[in-house]
């Protein structure tokens, strides 16, 4: 079986005093954000494409980008990844989130 290749398209952040976090990481970075509601920031200038979420702090979220999200799942639940949110939609796109084997969260989307 071939492997298809998912590019690191997207890294999201939790934290619990969004509003502290951004101030810090447009001083500290340089960073520009666009909200979205009151608890989503999608980080731009960074180098890659990154949201700031309000919630308890945790490792940030590593999100790849597939074009075809159907395929993608089924490669990363046949190499053994425990799949903790199927496919949803969302503003801007359709994505599923897994753990890889080890604990690591990821995620894949698709515009």
């Amino acid at each position: 079986m071939s492997v298809t290749k998912l590019p690191i398209d997207y890294i999201e952040f939790t934290a619990p005093k969004l509003e502290e976090t951004q101030a810090f990481f447009a001083a500290a970075f340089g960073w520009e954000f666009v909200d979205y509601g009151p608890d989503y920031r999608d980080i731009q200038g960074a180098g890659t494409g990154g949201g700031l979420e309000r919630g308890a702090a945790r490792a940030p979220l590593i999100v790849l980008r597939a074009d075809d999200l159907e395929a993608a799942l089924a490669q990363v639940r046949t190499a053994g990844a425990e799949i903790t949110h199927d496919i949803f939609a969302f503003l801007g796109g359709r994505r599923f989130e897994f753990l890889a084997p080890g604990g690591i969260a990821m995620a894949v989307w698709t515009s």
